[in-house]
């Protein structure tokens, strides 16, 4: 058997919000928003998957919605890359999914919660190891509820992780794996398949079960994710290597004066584990001799 990755923008929204997703999603929800009690007994996906429109989607129509049985709303959204303000437009479409709820005239007591989960391929909350953050209205100091609590963030951290298939035991560590792991499956693990909807979810995953266009346009999205991620790791690294020259350049100069230009213009050139080294050389140096040696040496 081979697997689609439940990372893959499409291959979440086609999982978990599919008109045959609704015993997938009420499971994963009870397990993520409700530490596995098995509080939503229904809900209505808005906007189900549909295979028909796979090539005409819309990014906005990625996030997979549905309402409970209270009628409170939750929004979900898997997020492979760590772009700019990311943690602000989780909060933004938190509040815009509240705040659209009324009609005309309507009132505020027909506002119902409203609940964000999102799951991150990359670390937002370095303070803490959960890997599950949930986040309300508190009281500052003694932490007590705000009277309408309204709107709630839940965010899955997927590196923070680490759990083998023989290490699963709850519901919500279950859960987690799957998204985490189900690209790496070669078969459906008896620990995930004794969960039915576990078990539904990775029959959907599996690429025989897929159309050809489907298959195709997720392997698609899958390639542009690894770009995505593969663009923002070249900036962070350029930046790094912006930050290191510009410190050997002020501990060169308190040192030894003005830099020659000759020198000066080989620093961009330098691999960052170069500079990192120089750095830690520097020390040792009498003059730009001794750092002119360096550049012929390496």
């Amino acid at each position: 058997m081979r697997f689609i990755s439940p990372k893959t923008d499409y291959a979440f929204k086609k999982i978990f919000g599919s008109d045959q997703s609704e015993d997938i999603l009420i499971s994963f929800l009870n397990a993520i928003i409700y530490k596995g009690k098995n509080k939503i007994k229904s809900l209505t996906i808005l906007n189900p998957y549909n295979p028909r429109q796979v090539e005409t989607l819309k990014d906005s129509y990625l996030d997979v919605r549905a309402v409970l049985n209270d009628n409170s709303q939750v929004i979900i959204e898997m997020q492979v890359a760590s772009v700019t303000a990311f943690d602000k437009r989780v909060v933004y479409n938190l509040a815009k999914t509240y705040s659209t709820q009324l009609g005309p005239r309507q009132g505020y007591r027909h506002l119902k919660p409203v609940i964000a989960v999102t799951i991150t391929d990359f670390e937002m909350f370095t303070k803490t190891k959960d890997v599950v953050n949930r986040f309300s209205f508190l009281h500052e100091k003694k932490h007590f509820k705000y009277t309408a609590a309204e709107m709630q963030l839940v965010f899955v951290e997927l590196p923070k992780f680490n759990k083998s298939l023989d290490e699963l035991k709850t519901l919500v560590d279950k859960w987690i794996y799957f998204i985490k792991e189900t690209d790496s499956l070669d078969v459906i693990p008896e620990s995930l398949g004794e969960v039915s909807a576990i078990e539904k979810a990775l029959n959907i995953a599996n690429e025989i079960n897929l159309s050809p266009e489907e298959l195709e346009l997720m392997e698609q999205r899958a390639i542009m994710a690894q770009d995505e991620s593969g663009k923002i790791l070249f900036a962070e690294e350029k930046a790094t290597i912006k930050q290191t020259i510009a410190l050997i350049m002020r501990q060169l100069k308190k040192r030894f004066g003005e830099i020659p230009e000759n020198l000066k213009n080989q620093l961009p050139n330098l691999s960052l584990e170069e500079l990192e080294n120089l750095s830690e050389e520097i020390f040792d140096f009498n003059n730009f001799d001794d750092l002119s040696n360096w550049f012929t040496n390496r």
